[in-house]
């Protein structure tokens, strides 16, 4: 009986463990992000350089950022919203929801 005891309890406490388990995220949405067509932006908390060069503010949580492109910048008053997906990968889509996904990586060292 005692042993069945210590068994229902092992039992219990992984389900308790498991369940206060989460999935792992990536770091924060902070850094120096790439794309394929030579494009850079930098973002370090509300703070973010354009990928025109202009530093400006957005919103910022931990993993998303959005930000209105500035004046002296092809798409100017448009908002660009910028979601992580991953440690070394976000997605930016400039517009509304359905506009076409832009993909950013992590810069390499040495690149940003």
């Amino acid at each position: 009986m005692r042993h069945r005891l210590l068994q229902m309890l092992t039992a219990t406490a992984g389900l308790v463990l498991l369940g206060l388990a989460h999935p792992a995220h990536a770091d924060a949405i902070d850094g120096d992000w790439c794309r394929a067509d030579g494009k850079r932006m930098s973002i370090r908390g509300p703070q973010i350089v354009t990928p025109g060069g202009i530093q400006t503010s957005g919103d910022y949580s931990r993993h998303f950022f959005s930000y209105v492109i500035p004046t002296g910048e092809a798409g100017a008053g448009a908002t660009v919203s910028i979601q992580l997906l991953g440690e070394y990968l976000a997605h930016a889509r400039q517009g509304s929801a359905d506009a076409p996904v832009q993909e950013w990586r992590r810069c390499q060292p040495g690149v940003s």
